[in-house]
């Protein structure tokens, strides 16, 4: 009993200080169901966390310190922010009026695969990569963003999406890899 309750000791200690937020960090986690709680809890830990971004319970987010959200930024459920770095300053950058749908995985490193010889756990990682999202822009459900791609302002990326480079302003973009489908314009069309 006491070994167990030693355990529970570290561990409380660990989710106090980790640059983490997730359902595996259960003493801080429970703080995302609470507006005020999570609202305390992620203007600690993130680079910059604005008054009305949110993370709601179920997300993970690894190197908060290196991550901002703007206004109006929600990390919904099943949503990955993979932003640990050694070397960037600041590794994600959520813009304001951003849209996340569920599921949405955002990376700024790669695993080295580059030798056949050597098992790709051991090859290390490609240099990090920042990753952008300006203001405004839509990112659909289960979209996956890879490291160093910028997401042009009030442009669409379709559910599913894997989007491996940049993509300009005001468009929309779906697919594996993700590819400009449709200019959107200012004009109402009825």
């Amino acid at each position: 009993m006491i070994k167990i309750l030693i355990e529970v000791i570290r561990r409380m200690r660990c989710d106090l200080v980790i640059d983490r937020i997730g359902p595996d960090i259960l003493f801080t986690h429970w703080k995302l169901y609470y507006k005020s709680q999570m609202l305390n809890l992620c203007k600690k830990k993130f680079k910059f966390f604005a008054d009305t971004a949110e993370i709601r319970p179920g997300s993970y987010v690894v190197g908060c310190s290196k991550i901002m959200l703007g206004e109006r930024v929600v990390i919904r459920p099943n949503t990955m922010l993979f932003g640990e770095s050694k070397t960037l300053e600041t590794s994600i950058l959520i813009e304001d009026d951003v849209m996340l749908g569920a599921g949405v995985h955002i990376y700024v490193n790669n695993h080295k695969f580059d030798k056949h010889d050597i098992p790709i756990i051991n090859q290390g990682y490609y240099p990090d990569k920042m990753v952008v999202l300006k203001r405004g822009c839509w990112i659909g459900a289960n979209v996956t963003l890879l490291p160093g791609v910028t997401i042009g302002e009030n442009t669409v990326i379709g559910a599913g999406s894997i989007v491996t480079k940049d993509i300009p302003s005001g468009v929309v973009a779906v697919g594996n890899p993700a590819k400009v489908i449709k200019k959107l314009n200012d004009s109402c069309e009825s």
